[in-house]
């Protein structure tokens, strides 16, 4: 399940928030406007009742009254139906009313003298029922009807609905707008630590930005001067190291030179021996070579116009492989802006790892992606890098299962780490992935090199 994210939870805060309160004032300002409109209503129509009651009594004190007749002189509108009951027979002007609509129990609270008031429905329409007792043979009723009121509560139900809804839409854009500026300090720091991850270390916080962010932008200085210090520190003493180990190395280079010359002159055992210690002093001057290395990568990179099919050309001559290897699509033909001294080492170590562990190449493909970005690609008909070590591969003396399948001591575990390292110094990234029939394809993308 996905959390959503900090910006999008305050905005929903905001939004349930203001739903809630809308939600509330809105169902309790329907009940007041409800109340006070019925209990305006209930007046009006007991004081028409009481009358219209008073009328018909007046009515009916003659010798022989017409009871129809007085129903009908009584001005009650359309609003109101009277109804009579009198001596056990109901009366009504119309047949739009009739005895069946008065609820049994009202009936015999007025046929006990008491007046009495309910709300009922006649075919689905509220109607307020009003009786008035008039002596003990006779009980007046008179409906009300009640279709207006209920219209215009149901407008105002409508009418603080979308009151609601538009509050908590308010409430969700101040809430969106609230933490876009709350959270922009933190996308500063996100996208500081970005950079720095990427390799630019000058990138610092400004501590004037937000004054209640002070603290957290010097912080995160004071991290990134610390860090830089350390990197600083680690890489001069990884090349101060390399550099001191150069001179005991070619003492020792010379003299197994002359031991190697010389091999003729001694026994099976000792020329064996000096062939071994030979080997193993190419592969530790090889070892600093690349630490020498990995330590200028920190610098950063000095762009210039470089014919990188050219460079992939000489890499190839230098290692006997033919120079047709090399492809360009016809998109970057021109010269690239880039280090050629770290592209030079790209190439080489690409071209070195393809053939120590990947049988050897068979493409150096030149190409683009999108408007500035040049690719580098290497493909190799070897058995390929499984998903579990395409990332772990780039990590500094860390060796691909090719090489340990083929107990091959003879690489430095830097050499890919190199190459992703001198990408990172253009701002791009290195990869690998699966050549189509068969074998790895190396890559290195170069942002701004064919801007």
């Amino acid at each position: 399940m996905t959390r959503l994210g900090l910006r999008a939870r305050v905005t929903a805060g905001f939004a349930v928030g203001a739903l809630l309160l809308a939600a509330s004032m809105a169902l309790f300002s329907y009940n007041l406007t409800r109340r006070s409109l019925l209990e305006e209503r209930e007046r009006t129509a007991v004081r028409a009742a009481y009358f219209d009651a008073a009328v018909v009594r007046t009515g009916l004190e003659t010798d022989a009254p017409d009871v129809v007749e007085v129903l009908r002189s009584l001005d009650t509108g359309s609003a109101r139906r009277p109804l009579l009951h009198r001596n056990d027979r109901w009366y009504a002007r119309t047949a739009e009313v009739g005895a069946d609509a008065v609820p049994a129990e009202l009936r015999r609270l007025v046929r006990s003298g008491a007046p009495a008031v309910q709300r009922v429905r006649i075919d689905g329409q509220p109607v307020l029922l009003v009786g008035v007792p008039l002596s003990d043979t006779t009980s007046y009723f008179e409906f009300t009807s009640l279709r207006e009121v209920e219209q215009t509560l149901q407008v105002v139900a409508l009418t603080l609905t979308a009151v609601a809804i538009m509050i908590a839409g308010s409430g969700a854009a101040l809430g969106w707008y609230a933490t876009r500026h709350s959270v922009r300090p933190l996308t500063a720091v996100a996208d500081a630590a970005e950079k720095i991850a990427a390799g630019d270390y000058r990138t610092r916080l400004d501590a004037t930005t937000d004054p209640d962010l002070t603290r957290l932008s010097t912080s995160f200085n004071h991290m990134v001067d610390q860090l830089v210090h350390r990197i600083e520190r680690d890489r001069r003493f990884a090349a101060d190291v390399s550099h001191e180990l150069r001179s005991p190395l070619q003492t020792l280079a010379a003299a197994a030179s002359v031991l190697a010359r010389r091999r003729d002159h001694h026994d099976e055992r000792t020329a064996t021996a000096a062939s071994l210690v030979a080997d193993e002093i190419t592969r530790f001057q090889r070892l600093v070579d690349d630490l020498i290395q990995l330590a200028r990568t920190e610098q950063p990179a000095h762009r210039e116009p470089v014919d990188v099919a050219a460079l992939a050309r000489e890499a190839c001559r230098a290692r006997s492989l033919p120079e047709d290897l090399v492809r360009s699509d016809g998109s970057t033909t021109g010269a690239w802006s880039v280090d050629r001294r770290r592209v030079q080492q790209i190439l080489r170590n690409l071209l070195d790892n393809a053939v120590r562990y990947g049988l050897e190449p068979v493409a150096v493909r030149l190409s683009c992606r999108g408007p500035d970005v040049g690719v580098i690609e290497v493909d190799d008909r070897g058995p390929g890098v499984s998903a579990a070590d395409r990332n772990l591969i780039f990590d500094r003396f860390v060796r691909g299962r090719a090489a340990h399948a083929r107990a091959d001591n003879d690489g430095t575990g830097l050499g890919l780490a190199l190459v992703a390292q001198h990408a990172a110094a253009h701002g791009g990234r290195a990869g690998v992935t699966d050549r189509p029939g068969g074998g790895a394809r190396f890559w290195v993308e170069l942002p701004g090199s064919l801007s």
